[in-house]
């Protein structure tokens, strides 16, 4: 991708931008090199915490004023903590797109975390664990990162615990910020039917003020993972079942077509093997993915699905069987062309979702420092071969090597 602007304030904040005519609307956001992988052990989920208290006040605002300054021109004002981004984005109709500027940059960089906020937003936290508890599909997937990681960062819950989230206090957010905020590990995206010439005069006004700061920590590499198998009785209707291992980092060379490889597997399409076999063919789930997430220093390969009780042992041999095959027969080569052409589809559809588009371009300066041309990125993928994919199968998907979370019915 090469029609795209990028430029650096004195601060160190990179600005990239990216013009799309034929749209009335602005996705622009913060992108941050910070998540819940660089917390202390004695400050888990404040991450997660300081997206919330972001929009609870700030020097020059009220919380009702921040959500109230998008929301009242149709806009949208919104963020989200990963293990190790923390973003927070608007769209907006373009003639507001100076709002959304000043907004962002208010919540992101002035918030005075008020000490009653930060008791009416910690019992909204502890609320939120308690759905995503309730929701053993959404629990297993946090479980299981703990399964794979252990006590590393990365095994951390990004919500925390309950006794970590109600110990936080204002100084802690102010601490977490200083420890770890970064200008030049920041770049604002922006997305829309707006010139580079306004792009970096809005950028000039609001955001050259931002002090630099200049924080320099070292995230902890995860190397020493076991694997290991866990069977939780709960109380519930439906088991839920997790398989998986680590996987590629992000600049590993076999991370396009370990990604190739899960789109196969239990990608989005109902073509999926793991679909074809579990659903389709037995009718054993209503859904079951493969997914891919990786991340600096490592990556994380998981396989989920929800069945009957009586149905686990034999699911998840099918699971074993189709990885199996990975690692015994090749792609022939009208699978691999379908393959590719699969994956060059979605990449293009996702492109098209100017949200996204606007994330994946900040996450991607900060990560690689530039944005890759999708045919860049579609000649990498034509190149795939299955003796690659094979190979990738053998190192990756060994069944010793396989990792086992399972939530069982009580009953």
């Amino acid at each position: 991708m090469t029609d795209y602007n990028l430029f650096t304030l004195n601060n160190g904040i990179r600005i990239v931008h990216k013009e799309v005519p034929n749209t009335k609307i602005v996705h622009c956001g913060f992108i941050i090199d910070i998540g819940s992988r660089d917390e202390r052990a004695t400050e888990q989920g404040i991450a997660h915490f300081w997206e919330h208290m972001a929009f609870k006040g700030t020097k020059k605002r009220k919380a009702f004023h921040i959500l109230n300054k998008l929301d009242s021109v149709g806009g949208e004002l919104n963020a989200y903590t990963t293990k190790e981004k923390i973003c927070f984005y608007a769209s907006v109709l373009d003639k507001h797109v100076e709002s959304a500027f000043d907004l962002l940059k208010d919540i992101t960089f002035d918030s005075i975390f008020p000490e009653k906020q930060i008791e009416n937003e910690r019992g909204v936290i502890l609320e939120e664990m308690s759905l995503y508890s309730d929701s053993p599909e959404d629990a297993i997937q946090d479980e299981f990162d703990r399964v794979i990681f252990g006590d590393h960062p990365l095994g951390k819950n990004i919500l925390g615990t309950s006794e970590s989230v109600k110990s936080m206090q204002r100084e802690d957010f102010k601490n977490f910020l200083k420890e770890n905020l970064n200008t030049e590990r920041i770049v604002f995206s922006v997305v829309g039917n707006i010139p580079e010439k306004k792009v970096m005069k809005l950028a000039r006004r609001y955001f050259d003020d931002i002090p630099r700061y200049g924080a320099v920590k070292e995230r902890v590499p995860f190397i020493d993972y076991h694997p290991n198998t866990e069977i939780v009785k709960k109380s519930m209707l439906q088991a839920q079942c997790a398989i998986g291992t680590t996987a590629y980092a992000l600049k590993d060379k076999n991370r396009l077509p370990f990604f190739m490889l899960m789109n196969v597997l239990g990608g989005p399409g109902m073509n999926s093997r793991l679909n074809l076999a579990l659903r389709e063919k037995f009718g054993f789930v209503y859904n079951v993915e493969a997914t891919y997430h990786p991340f600096s220093d490592t990556g994380l390969f998981a396989i989920y699905f929800g069945t009957d009780g009586k149905h686990v042992k034999k699911s998840n041999s099918l699971v074993l069987k189709e990885l199996k095959k990975f690692r015994q027969v090749k792609l022939g080569s009208v699978q691999l062309h379908s393959a590719k052409e699969q994956m060059i589809g979605q990449l293009a559809m996702a492109q098209e979702n100017n949200t996204s588009l606007m994330l994946m371009m900040g996450k991607s300066i900060l990560d690689y420092g530039k944005i890759k041309h999708l045919d860049t990125v579609f000649e990498k993928i034509r190149k795939i071969t299955t003796t690659q994919l094979l190979d990738i199968a053998n190192e990756k998907l060994l069944e010793s090597q396989l990792s086992h979370l399972t939530f069982l019915p009580k009953d």
